[in-house]
């Protein structure tokens, strides 16, 4: 697998033979392909609210019913073999071998948008800001939408790029081999890179909410970090192929595409990295209350919903919980 999205309840998952669909949680997939062409790899997903969008190396489809069919959306595109998609603000931005083109009408037309000549395999945006690693000529940013470009590479001594993940205003990107995860926290005024326990390397993927930043390494697995890229620790447990496309995170779980053998997820709760949030969606809600009071009783020990360790789920756990209520820490 090549790519991921996580959209509501929908998991998408791309690869040599088109577009999965999941909606159990990335537990299981179907193929998703009426009205797309199969036959080439399936290399992003996108959606803007309306439309799920995914490029592949025949162009452009778009879905209106989250998947089960899909229409090509390919005027104006002059090179159908796409790299990384984007719906940001009213635009789509797709990343070709020949620059990035952009759409105004959720894909029904396109027209070049700058980069004209340069091999631009990834888009993200952070701060109404546009970024585009590419193949040999490394970041470039866009303050107006695409309409012109300027270098970003102050820092980096990676002149490829083939993933980039904006948390926030904090940007990283995953250089070439020998090099490895680059971080800007400036907008791509300056890069940096990462060390702490992150291995030299490719990295293709990455994931974040607001605890943790993921990173896949072609090569090494999967890594995590809590302190916005300082200190990284791998998470590799159960994984049977570690070179890893693309990663996403959804309900509770962190997915990962790998290269030959489908498709991982590992469950967020492992991490302990909000013991209230018993559901892994990064904040203590209603969901988690609904977990403890499903567990209302008496516990055998160590049962997380028993917060104060009494051997029994009661009054003085809810309270707790409620105490809490809100994004995780």
């Amino acid at each position: 697998m090549q790519s991921l999205l996580t959209y509501g309840t929908y998991n998408f998952a791309g690869g040599a033979t088109g577009a999965y669909l999941s909606t159990d949680n990335a537990a299981n997939y179907a193929a998703s392909n009426t009205g797309n062409d199969a036959t080439g790899p399936t290399r992003g997903f996108t959606q803007d609210g309306t439309y799920v969008y995914t490029c592949t190396s025949k162009g452009v489809f778009r879905s209106a019913n989250n998947g089960a069919s899909w229409t090509g959306k390919n005027s104006g595109l002059t090179n159908l073999l796409t790299s990384g998609i984007l719906a940001v603000n009213t635009y789509l931005f797709v990343a070709t071998p020949t620059g990035v083109f952009k759409s105004t009408n959720q894909g029904d037309s396109w027209s070049a948008s700058g980069l004209t000549g340069i091999d631009v395999r990834c888009v993200a945006s952070a701060a109404n800001i546009l970024f585009v690693g590419t193949n040999g000529s490394g970041v470039y940013k866009s303050s107006d939408w695409g309409a012109t470009w300027v270098a970003s590479n102050n820092g980096s001594t990676s002149t490829t790029f083939r993933a980039m993940e904006a948390k926030g205003t904090t940007l990283f990107a995953g250089g070439q081999v020998g090099t490895g995860v680059f971080r800007s926290t400036d907008l791509g005024a300056n890069w940096t890179l990462l060390s702490g326990g992150l291995p030299s390397g490719s990295y293709r993927g990455f994931a974040s909410n607001n605890q943790i930043i993921v990173a896949g390494s072609f090569g090494a697995g999967v890594f995590y970090s809590k302190d916005n890229g300082d200190t990284w620790t791998t998470i590799n447990s159960g994984l049977t192929d570690l070179t890893i496309f693309d990663l996403e995170i959804n309900d509770g779980y962190i997915v990962a595409a790998t290269n030959t053998n489908g498709v991982f997820r590992f469950a967020l709760s492992n991490l302990h990295l909000c013991p209230e949030d018993f559901d892994g969606d990064g904040e203590i809600g209603s969901g988690d209350l609904g977990i403890i009071l499903l567990n209302f009783g008496d516990v055998s020990p160590g049962e997380p919903t028993d917060l104060d360790g009494s051997g029994s789920v009661d009054s003085a756990d809810v309270g707790a919980l409620l105490l809490d209520l809100g994004a995780c820490p």
